[in-house]
């Protein structure tokens, strides 16, 4: 018989392998702070390149580049209009950390009964 920890153990390695890119995207402290900068921002909005380089003081090349990374990790994508591009956060994105939080807390909790 299988036990339930096996179970979600390996939910857990599943899900670490699922949000491996996104902890990637996400765990650079430079990443952060754009990140922080469009949460202080509508999501409806999104924001500019040269908006986001103001905020951070980051030069256009480098929010451009961690823009890059973030957007194939799925944790913002880019809308067109006209001439200008705006990033917004993909909230949907964070899902499969949220469940992989709770698998692992089911773990840590069951380990305390």
């Amino acid at each position: 018989m299988i036990d339930k920890n096996e179970i979600t153990i390996q939910a857990i390695e599943e899900g670490f392998n699922e949000c491996r890119p996104i902890l990637t995207a996400i765990g650079d402290e430079v990443r952060q702070s754009i990140l922080v900068a469009m949460m202080h921002r509508s999501c409806e909005q999104g924001m500019r390149v040269v908006e986001i380089t103001a905020c951070t003081h980051l030069s256009r090349p480098a929010v451009s580049h961690h823009l890059k990374i973030m957007k194939d990790a799925g944790v913002v994508y880019m809308r067109k209009e006209g001439t200008m591009t705006f990033y917004h956060l993909n909230l949907n994105a964070y899902e499969p950390l949220k469940q992989l939080f709770v698998d692992i807390d089911s773990i840590i909790c069951s380990e305390g009964e």
